[in-house]
């Protein structure tokens, strides 16, 4: 398992409010353009299809189709996904860390060779400077 902290400058009900919304995941994790979510949205089994970033992989093409599968939601706290294509599991953790601040782990989990050939290292790291940027943003609205 890869996996990256990091404490956000938002409350965790704010967080969750922008790690929850289907349409918003591609603006956080990176690797991913697009989402188009089933009718379920939200919710475990939900099939999403999405589009991918512009860089290649090892095992993928840039821009292709790929599908990914809910298998965990713990409303306010945990969203968990499994990427078909890219033979990986991911997702982020999030905790309260003070008045106005939230606590968030992202990881990925899948073989270390399938994480070394698609970039998966990075990508807990990466997700949360993006989120970071996007609570940033929205405090100083």
């Amino acid at each position: 398992m890869i996996e990256a902290t990091r404490e956000l400058l938002a409350d965790r009900r704010d967080v969750w409010a922008v790690v929850s919304e289907p349409y918003h995941l591609a603006e956080w994790w990176p690797g991913y353009q697009g989402i188009t979510p089933d009718r379920r949205g939200l919710a475990e089994g939900a099939r999403w299809k999405i589009i991918r970033g512009i860089g290649p992989g090892f095992l993928r093409r840039p821009e292709a189709e790929g599908t990914i599968e809910i298998v965990r939601v713990l409303e306010g706290y945990e969203l968990r996904w499994r990427d078909f294509e890219q033979g990986f599991e991911a997702g982020i953790q999030l905790d309260n860390a003070g008045v106005g601040r939230t606590r968030a782990r992202a990881f990925t989990e899948g073989p270390w060779w399938r994480l070394l050939a698609e970039g998966g290292r990075a990508l807990p790291r990466q997700a949360l400077a993006r989120l970071y940027d996007l609570c940033q943003t929205a405090v100083e609205l």
